[in-house]
């Protein structure tokens, strides 16, 4: 299957204009959020009947008409607000960047997790490794330092990273619970979300979270304050070390938002630990977000600037993949695909596999 996606069919007008909107492209950002946290898309959505000047805005919020004026007129070409005779205000694109979650968990990881680190994109794709992770410390990859990042962009990680998996969660049980598991391997189970979530509404399941250290440290303080220390259990393992095999002996294997976050290479090694771990009849489940198989152009656009998150930041080797690549690769690794469940969540797809 040979990938065939877009096209060049705009005017040469369009396209330079679309080359400008490129070039200004982070001055515009920084403008857009501005007005998303100063506060003035808010006074602008609370005035949206009348509208409001700029003088008015500078008082009531305590800014410079200066500052205002500027950062209006820059909403303007953004399309985030509209002027009628110097009355100002929001629009729909202003407001879905004021109240849609989704564009707000996304403009923050943006601008906290990755803003200062995307300067050191180039440098870290000659070096194939996430250069720009050295904005908040010395580590080979973002999961290492988790639990050492300031406060504010740990904040924005988790946030993005849960807002996509908690819409998945609820489609993705039906599928898990048919397949009767009564003992699951978590692997990169993170904080534990998704064991404590299928431990609430499956009655007789045992789980394992199988994850780096840091991480599985955190997750056992949620399962203890979710009083499931008796049925979710820990396993720390350097995941990216091949030699060390996962544990043995269960019927369902999980991996959510999980394997993206590795190179092909290292993804096969997984899927292969995965099936010696795995019981003969047993199933293994791949939760994970394809380029290629959105719904909406949206969706396949953050994608794509996502996979440049793991090129500077996460660890310098993966990406958010085209499901024919993972397809390959479970192959590749001895399990085969038995069944594809798209459109789960804002943008996921599951895969369930089984032993060839």
């Amino acid at each position: 299957m040979k990938i065939t996606h877009g096209n060049d069919n705009k005017t040469a007008l369009q396209a330079k204009f679309d080359a400008q909107k490129i070039a200004f492209g982070p001055i515009m950002f920084q403008a857009a959020k501005a007005l998303r946290d100063l506060g003035i898309l808010e006074y602008l959505l609370k005035n949206r009947r009348s509208g409001a000047t700029t003088e008015e805005i500078a008082k009531e919020l305590g800014l410079s008409v200066y500052g205002v004026k500027v950062l209006l007129e820059a909403g303007l070409s953004l399309e985030m607000v509209q002027v009628v005779e110097d009355q100002y205000a929001i629009t729909k694109t202003g407001y879905f960047l004021l109240r849609d979650e989704l564009s707000r968990v996304n403009m923050d990881f943006v601008n906290d997790v990755n803003y200062l680190g995307m300067f050191q994109l180039q440098e870290s794709i000659l070096q194939g490794k996430p250069i720009g992770l050295s904005v908040f410390g010395e580590w080979n990859t973002v999961y290492e330092a988790l639990a050492e990042l300031p406060r504010k962009v740990r904040k924005s990680w988790f946030a993005f990273d849960h807002f996509y998996s908690d819409y998945a969660f609820p489609e993705v049980l039906p599928p898990v619970f048919a397949a009767n598991p009564k003992r699951m391997l978590d692997v990169g189970g993170n904080t534990g979300k998704f064991s404590i979530y299928c431990a609430q509404n499956i009655p007789d399941i045992f789980l394992t979270i199988l994850d780096l250290p840091g991480q599985v440290a955190e997750a056992a303080k949620n399962i203890e304050e979710a009083g499931f220390s008796s049925r979710i259990s820990t396993h720390a393992l350097n995941l990216l070390d091949g030699s060390i095999a996962f544990p043995t002996g269960y019927d369902a294997i999980w991996m959510s938002q999980f394997l993206d976050c590795f190179s092909q290479e290292e993804i096969l090694s997984l899927l292969k630990r995965s099936y010696n771990a795995l019981d003969e009849n047993g199933s293994l489940f791949i939760l994970e977000t394809y380029w290629d198989r959105q719904a909406f152009e949206a969706s396949t656009y953050s994608l794509h600037a996502t996979s440049l998150y793991f090129t500077a930041l996460a660890n310098g080797n993966s990406q958010m993949y085209h499901s024919r690549d993972m397809m390959a690769l479970v192959e590749k690794s001895g399990l085969k695909v038995d069944r594809i469940i798209d459109d789960i969540g804002v943008s996921h797809t599951l895969f369930q596999c089984s032993r060839k």
